[in-house]
């Protein structure tokens, strides 16, 4: 069974940038489409950005869409969230979660489609 487990949270303030990572154990992670979601206190988890086993393809919520960057490194079993100009609202504990894919050009934005979830990493943006 894969395992992933985030680190990099903190905080921070407004303007500033943090990268998350995602470490994975225990199965080929180069396998598994992966994403991130995030949830703010006393709102529903919801999509942040997502990508393909090989990285090939990307996509991301409108909100962070040119803010954020996900990327990873199959070689190295490491998914990441480079994510610049941050602001309050993007205060939140964010999930890295993967899913095994069946083929080079699957991803998804749906929180359902993920099985394989992270414990969370806080992100506290302050203003």
């Amino acid at each position: 069974q894969l395992q992933l487990a985030e680190s990099g949270g903190g905080l921070v303030q407004a303007g500033a940038s943090l990268r998350l990572s995602c470490a994975a154990s225990g199965r080929t992670f180069s396998r598994f489409a992966m994403g991130w979601f995030r949830q703010a206190p006393g709102k529903e988890r919801e999509f942040v950005a997502a990508i393909t086993w090989g990285g090939a393809k990307t996509t991301y919520a409108d909100s962070v869409q040119g803010r954020f960057t996900i990327s990873r490194a199959n070689a190295k079993s490491v998914g990441y969230l480079q994510m610049t100009s941050l602001r309050p609202e993007d205060t939140a504990i964010y999930y890295c979660a993967a899913y095994e894919a069946i083929g080079e050009d699957v991803i998804s934005r749906v929180e359902n489609y993920y099985d394989i979830w992270g414990q969370g990493t806080q992100v506290t943006v302050s203003s």
